[in-house]
């Protein structure tokens, strides 16, 4: 192994995780800790110039999801937002129909309610998607049945950056409707990483429910959004003092609801320039691993319009890729063998298992999620250590030492 350097860099590639709170985004929340710091449900001055900061943070992230001001309900992430679509909607529509369709590599903040309510009665069908992550809207169409009361597919994929065709499946969930004459399903999509990136659109993606969260793209943690289509019922799950058209009850998170805002107009008036620089800087981290390293893999789609510009997602054959990352760790260079909600499990990946990739591949799997502040400098950083400590890996690994032997008793 490669000595360490005196001074080690910290380079941050896990930003699918989690990233920092812009500066801007900071300076905008700091008002509302200490000055305009009253109730927003406050009748008195403090309480209305809170009220009217969470009004008007309402009204930023409706136009630019070209939606209303009364559509955006602001809960305590993207969980939490998910959460409230999928136990909002089956608990408000159940005498309609105990139905819902999903994906195999959605977020386990949509995976598990599902399965809490597969207990419960309900059942769930997951649409198969193929080896690159891609799901077919046919296939969606196909499995709609009179009792489907939602459907709720990813825009992009947390692990391996597949970017879901949602308008396509939108339009194929309208078709269905008019030729059923009824307002069912509904669609709902979980766009936390894609906010920073793509268009937000509801119209143009024509989906009813929507989900947001603040430290995915570099606005606070603690915070999110559910935008729900007008007209559309559903139960909450917190009970309480009535915030939040009586969906989210509790005193609302003024600076996080500021900060959440605020990420957004940014992430949004600069996605453009976001995209343009982190193609650029993943085709140079993909071109240098694939010069360095033999017997890799690409998880999902190929880099370019299909994929998230800032993900890569590679296998590593014949290593575990838990030691990588805590060899890597040692180097100051912080990345994921995954989701990091479940960075605890011993499991592979559920998202590249559904892709149909053995286990022992799965298990090798290693996620760069690229971000704002990182430069060809950080890469040539990592590329400094990681071939070495690849190598290394692979010397020690049962997986080759059995082959090995084999190949001498031939």
């Amino acid at each position: 192994m490669l000595p360490k350097p005196k001074k080690i860099r910290e380079i941050y590639f896990d930003h699918a995780a989690t990233a920092y709170t812009d500066e801007r985004v900071v300076k905008a929340m700091l008002p509302y800790y200490s000055k305009t710091y009253g109730n927003p449900s406050s009748l008195h001055r403090a309480g209305r110039e809170a009220n009217a900061a969470v009004n008007d943070s309402r009204r930023k992230i409706a136009q630019i999801l070209h939606a209303l001001p009364e559509n955006i309900i602001f809960v305590g992430g993207g969980t939490a937002s998910d959460n409230l679509a999928i136990y909002g909607m089956a608990r408000a529509h159940e005498q309609r129909g105990k139905h819902i369709i999903t994906i195999p590599i959605e977020h386990h903040a949509i995976l598990h309610p599902l399965e809490d309510l597969e207990k419960q009665g309900w059942k769930i069908t997951k649409v198969k998607v193929n080896e690159e992550g891609f799901v077919s809207p046919e296939e969606i169409y196909k499995s709609i049945r009179p009792d489907t009361v939602l459907i709720s597919v990813m825009y992009t994929n947390n692990e391996i950056g597949v970017i879901e065709p949602i308008a396509d499946i939108g339009r194929v969930i309208l078709k269905y409707r008019k030729e059923h004459n009824t307002p069912y399903p509904y669609f709902h999509t979980d766009a936390c990483q894609a906010a920073g990136y793509l268009s937000l659109d509801v119209e143009k993606l024509h989906v009813d429910f929507l989900t947001l969260n603040g430290s995915k793209i570099y606005g606070p943690k603690g915070i999110g959004a559910l935008y729900i289509r007008r007209g559309i019922k559903i139960k909450p799950m917190i009970l309480g003092g009535g915030q939040e058209r009586n969906l989210n009850a509790g005193t609302e998170n003024v600076p996080g609801i500021v900060g959440l805002a605020k990420a957004l107009e940014i992430a949004q008036n600069e996605k453009e320039k976001e995209n343009k620089k982190m193609r650029k800087l993943s085709l140079y981290l993909w071109k240098k691993i694939q010069e360095k390293i033999q017997n890799i893999k690409l998880n999902g789609p190929e880099i370019g319009d299909d994929r998230l510009s800032s993900n890569l997602n590679i296998t590593f054959m014949d290593i575990e890729g838990e030691s990588l990352l805590l060899y890597l760790d040692e180097y100051g260079i912080m990345c994921s063998t995954g989701s990091a909600c479940t960075s605890e499990s011993l499991e592979p990946s559920h998202v590249l298992r559904a892709l149909g990739m053995p286990y022992e591949y799965a298990h090798g799997s290693l996620r760069f999620s690229l971000g704002r502040r990182n430069t060809k400098q950080d890469v040539d950083y990592l590329m400094k250590y990681l071939p070495v400590i690849v190598e290394q890996l692979r010397e020690m690994s049962p997986v080759r030492m059995e082959k090995q032997k084999h190949a001498r008793y031939k």
